[in-house]
């Protein structure tokens, strides 16, 4: 019996070994990030003074890391909860407001959204007089308005009303609002479109934007370092970063006030981003909600913009990049001395946020190899049935070849289609973007279509008598068809 019971006990002792040594090889040491990235003298180097990291993977966080000082007068270091002014990470966070309010009853996204606006009226304009735009358009920047960009402001100085901001009453503009083409038949990224949805929210529910967003997103999410509410005003973040120019000084007082909340008035951290993102993602796979729904999820990362649109817009956010088969949420920010960036997979529940309080010259050399050497090292890669790539015919490759207006992205840059070793390739300075090099090889799937290797859309290239004329862009339930100019 002794026996028996010294026997049980020694496999009862060898199974909690075992488990307990599967736990811990199944538990990834992410610490490698640190000396991989080596953040600290590379801030030196570039005169930004602050940095600070968030590292998701399989809807969990597992690596953050802050860097550098909040500001240089006081040399208070960066910590996990010190906010950063974001811009226009606030854009996407107002599109996923806008649809948990509609999801709500409360607003619907498909009417006109000139009913909603009370304080000020849409400017008249050949371009939308039969045509009245949507909130969806202004969503995703197919509205047709212009007013890309705000100045920020500083206590002290005169805080203009989005009144004043919609009829150009301001340093950067002279001049009202106004349409530029149809709303509905191409992409422009308007700051002033978002700002309209700001002045339809306030006017139609009678709050401030940042409190709705506080209500309805941050507050169910416990997100308690993220808030719309300006540093002029009551209950600001007392832990922030502050801006700074390109020399590394202090900017007047280093908290930028944004009356323009919608477009760009967010103050978050990393992790709070992350933790969003991770219930956008979660929402995705209908799992683990909190507050998104797995429809809002679906609508808000949808590609609804093709045409000149970086690749592909959603409402809100960027859909423009392809790495490893995954499809990529992108989200970045930019005001005077500070920017952020946020990448996400749509489904395993993987990305990144960052966040550095400095000029461009100073935080871009830092975001762009942190963001590359982030993707090697996670070495994140979606599996995926093999594609059979075709040779492409000869007559068909004498044609490709050559340089183009920006045919991809709609932004102006050379594209060449270029031969090297029998292959063909496409080169881009986009690419370089998630890539070191620029180029990405084109391959001939059996449909007659063509695949960019890490870029998101088909395409399909259409001839007339013989001579490229054009392409078609194809993704999810758009197409659209762009002229090739051959240079």
């Amino acid at each position: 019996m002794k026996n028996t019971i010294y026997s049980l006990v020694l496999l009862v002792l060898i199974s909690s070994c075992k488990t307990s040594t599967k736990v811990i090889l199944n538990k990834r040491d992410y610490s490698f990030l640190t000396d991989s990235l080596n953040i600290e003298p590379k801030l030196k180097e570039n005169k930004l003074p602050g940095f600070s990291l968030i590292v998701f993977e399989n809807y969990q966080i597992v690596y953050t890391k802050q860097f550098g000082v909040k500001s240089v007068k006081s040399e208070e270091k960066i910590e996990e909860n010190t906010a950063f002014s974001t811009a226009s990470i606030a854009k996407p966070i107002t599109a996923l407001l806008c649809h948990i309010l509609e999801e709500k009853g409360l607003i619907n996204l498909d009417d006109p959204i000139a009913t909603y606006l009370k304080r000020w009226k849409l400017p008249k304009s050949k371009f939308a007089e039969n045509n009245i735009p949507t909130w969806k358009q202004f969503l995703n920047h197919t509205a047709g308005t212009n007013q890309h960009g705000f100045s920020d402001y500083y206590e002290g100085d005169t805080i203009p009303t989005l009144k004043q901001s919609l009829l150009g009453q301001i340093p950067r503009y002279d001049k009202e609002i106004e349409f530029i083409f149809e709303p509905g038949t191409n992409w422009q990224y308007s700051g002033g479109g978002y700002t309209i949805i700001q002045m339809a929210l306030e006017d139609s529910l009678k709050k401030p934007i940042a409190l709705l967003a506080q209500e309805h997103i941050f507050t169910p999410l416990s997100l308690k370092n993220t808030t719309m509410i300006q540093p002029n005003e009551k209950g600001f973040l007392k832990n922030v970063a502050l801006v700074h120019d390109e020399n590394g000084n202090v900017i007047k007082t280093g908290l930028p006030i944004t009356p323009q909340v919608a477009p760009s008035g967010l103050w978050s951290t990393p992790t709070d981003l992350a933790l969003l993102t991770i219930e956008l993602q979660n929402a995705l796979r209908n799992k683990n909600i909190k507050v998104i729904s797995n429809t809002v999820a679906k609508k808000i990362t949808e590609v609804t913009a093709l045409k000149n649109a970086v690749g592909g817009w959603s409402y809100g956010a960027q859909k423009s990049f392809g790495y490893n088969n995954y499809d990529w949420i992108r989200c970045a920010g930019s005001n005077t001395g500070v920017g952020s960036e946020l990448f996400a997979t749509m489904t395993d529940g993987n990305g990144f946020v960052y966040m550095g309080n400095g000029e461009k010259i100073n935080r871009f050399p830092i975001f762009n190899e942190t963001r590359r050497k982030i993707l090697s090292l996670m070495n994140w890669k979606k599996e995926t049935p093999d594609e059979v790539a075709h040779e492409i015919p000869q007559s068909l490759k004498e044609k490709l070849i050559g340089t183009y207006e920006d045919f991809l992205f709609g932004q102006g840059m050379d594209t060449k289609i270029v031969e090297k070793n029998n292959r063909v390739y496409v080169e881009s300075p986009f690419f370089e973007f998630f890539k070191v090099k620029n180029d990405n090889e084109l391959l001939y799937l059996k449909n007659g279509y063509f695949k960019i290797v890490d870029y998101p859309n088909l395409l399909k290239f259409n001839l007339t008598d013989g001579k490229l004329n054009s392409v078609t862009l194809l993704r999810d339930n758009l197409t659209v068809e762009v002229e090739l100019i051959k240079k």
